[in-house]
C-alpha cells in the first residue's frame, strides 16, 4: 500500500541577522514536513516577497530596518492579506504581545528560546492554533488574573463577556485565582456540580480548552 506523501509546510523567515536566519534554517532542515522558501533581511523585502510569492507561515522579527515587523503586520491587516505569522522578538513584554495579537499575529516566540520551540510553533500555527511558549502563557495569564482580581470591567463591545451571565463571570474570576470547584462552591453557596456546569459552559462559550485559553482570548480581544 502506497503511503500518501505529506504536503510540506512552507516557511519564510524575516530577520535582519543572517546568523539567526541560518540557525533557524539549520533547525528546520531536519524536519521532513517543513520547507524554508526564502528569507528577507528587512520589512520592505518581506512585503516585496509576498507580493509575488506564497508561504504557509511567516517567521517575522519585530526589529528590522526600513520597515519593522509591526508595520509589516499593519500592512497585511490594512490590505486584508490573510497570512499566518509567528512573531520573533528579543523582548517578551505583555504589551508587545498584546499589540501584535491585535494586528494579526498567530504566535509569539522569544528569540532566546526560538531554537527549541520553533518546530512546535510552526506545526501548531499551521494547524490553526495560536502558539506561545509556557513562560509567555504564564505572563498573559497573570495579566488576565490581575485584571479580574481588581474587578475591572471589560469593554462591552468585545465578544469575550457579552455572552456570559453574571454568575459565570463570578466563577471565571475565581477559576483564574486558582480556586478549586469545591472552594468556589463554598464561596458562592452553590453545589460542586453547579460549579462544574459553569466551568464547562465557559469553555464551550469561549471556544477554549483551559484557563490559559481564556487569558489568550481576552488579550486578543482587547479585554485586558
Amino acid at each position: 500500500m502506497m503511503r500518501k506523501i505529506q504536503e510540506k509546510i512552507k516557511v519564510h523567515i524575516a530577520d535582519d541577522h543572517q546568523l539567526l536566519i541560518d540557525g533557524i534554517i539549520a533547525v528546520l532542515s531536519s524536519e521532513e514536513n517543513i520547507e524554508v522558501v526564502g528569507y528577507s533581511l528587512n520589512g520592505n523585502d518581506v512585503l516585496s516577497w509576498f507580493a509575488s510569492n506564497e508561504a504557509d507561515i511567516l517567521i517575522l522579527d519585530i526589529n528590522m530596518p526600513q520597515i519593522d515587523g509591526i508595520a509589516v503586520l499593519q500592512n497585511f491587516l490594512k490590505h486584508k492579506f490573510q497570512q499566518k505569522v509567528i512573531v520573533l522578538s528579543s523582548y517578551d513584554d505583555t504589551k508587545l504581545i498584546k499589540e501584535v495579537l491585535k494586528i494579526g499575529a498567530n504566535g509569539f516566540l522569544a528569540k532566546k528560546c526560538a531554537a527549541e520551540n520553533i518546530v512546535d510553533a510552526i506545526n501548531k500555527v499551521y494547524n490553526n492554533q495560536q502558539y506561545f511558549s509556557e513562560s509567555i502563557q504564564e505572563k498573559l495569564l497573570a495579566t488576565f488574573t490581575t485584571s479580574l482580581v481588581k474587578n475591572e470591567t471589560p469593554s462591552q463591545d468585545g465578544s469575550f463577556f457579552s455572552s456570559l451571565t453574571p454568575r459565570e463571570i463570578e466563577v471565571l474570576r475565581l477559576i483564574t485565582q486558582q480556586f478549586s470547584s469545591k472552594e468556589i462552591g463554598k464561596k458562592l453557596h452553590i453545589s460542586v456540580n453547579t460549579v462544574e456546569t459553569h466551568r464547562k459552559n465557559l469553555i464551550s462559550k469561549l471556544h477554549v480548552k483551559n484557563v490559559v485559553g481564556l487569558a489568550l482570548y481576552a488579550v486578543k480581544n482587547n479585554i485586558v
